[in-house]
């Protein structure tokens, strides 16, 4: 049996971060401490996003209160199994502070290198973006679309195309906010761009029609949304696609099942980030991504999203810094 802790934080935006969901201000989350009865340590994060399809930052937080008492503090690996599939980022919080803190360091993989994709502001903000001039040739950019009228936003593209390094790679993300003509319209134009991919044009429930579209145009279509969990995973895989699949982990559930899916199932991968913090993308960038390798742009860079320097900070510090420690928790 396992001592756990938990401590809800919160981070504020540098400015509004706009998407087809919505606007997004304050990203909320739940830092997971576990310890052994030697004083082991490790750490783990809860992540959630609702509009994603995980349950919300208040459902995670019931739950680990509610677990909390029922347990007086204390787990072992059978009960984390019996997580339930409708809490996916709790699940991924526990299991991977539980893997994390049973893995000797003779066994974790070694580390591996990769290059950055990073978050461009939305709409024509983008076109001010330190991150035009600052990356990198051979850089990955990524840039929102679905939030402005479609005339207005490819006007905003034209002028960021001419913008960038021509050894840049752009992507788009429309996060399911396309019709069928607009995206069309958006895979026209990116074929004669040479646009790295397109992702999640459509809603998740029109999987058909995506996956028309990837076979009329050049330009490759990511999942993002249709595969957020395991299952959603293994699901799209099954009814044939073999496009891009963006994933992540810290809202698909089992990190175990997940790196099994992809080691034994040849997908094209990247890896993305949900604004977590470094606890959970070190679980990310240490644990599953040299089991599970990808040759494209990981899509972790957004430190420049958030003003309080946590990204400087190792696990210890972070839990010092967490915003409620348990004790303090308000009831609710």
């Amino acid at each position: 049996m396992l001592k756990f802790e938990f401590r809800p934080y919160t981070r504020r935006f540098r400015s509004l971060l706009l998407t087809r969901h919505g606007a997004w201000s304050v990203r909320q989350g739940i830092l997971l401490r576990l310890s052994d009865s030697l004083g082991n340590q490790s750490w783990g994060e809860i992540a959630p996003i609702e509009s994603f399809g995980s349950e919300s930052f208040r459902e995670a937080l019931r739950f680990c209160a509610d677990w909390f008492q029922a347990g007086s503090g204390r787990l072992d690996a059978e009960t984390i199994e019996q997580i339930p599939a409708h809490l996916p980022a709790c699940r991924f919080g526990f299991e991977s502070a539980w893997e994390q803190l049973h893995t000797s360091e003779t066994e974790q993989p070694p580390p591996i290198s990769w290059s950055m994709s990073l978050l461009l502001p939305t709409g024509g903000a983008a076109l001010d973006s330190p991150l035009l001039f600052s990356a990198q040739p051979g850089n990955t950019l990524k840039w929102k679309i679905g939030v402005a009228p479609i005339e207005q936003e490819l006007d905003w593209f034209t002028e960021l195309i001419s913008l960038l390094s021509p050894t840049t790679k752009l992507r788009l993300d429309a996060n399911g906010g396309l019709t069928w003509q607009q995206a069309s319209r958006w895979l026209q134009v990116c074929d004669g761009y040479g646009i790295e991919f397109l992702e999640q044009p459509l809603p998740p429930q029109q999987f058909e029609a995506m996956l028309k579209l990837s076979q009329r145009y050049q330009t490759p279509i990511a999942l993002d949304e249709s595969v957020t969990s395991v299952a959603q995973l293994q699901d799209c895989y099954q009814r044939g696609w073999r496009g891009v699949f963006v994933i992540k982990a810290p809202i698909a559930g089992s990190p175990g099942q997940l790196r099994n899916f992809c080691q034994t199932h040849p997908l094209d991968l990247v890896w993305s980030s949900v604004f977590e913090t470094v606890i959970a993308r070190q679980y990310v960038t240490n644990y599953l991504m040299p089991a599970c390798p990808t040759t494209r742009a990981i899509g972790f860079g957004v430190d420049q999203w958030f003003q309080d320097g946590w990204d400087r900070l190792g696990a210890a510090e972070l839990w010092r810094s967490a915003l409620t420690p348990l004790s303090r928790l308000s009831p609710f």
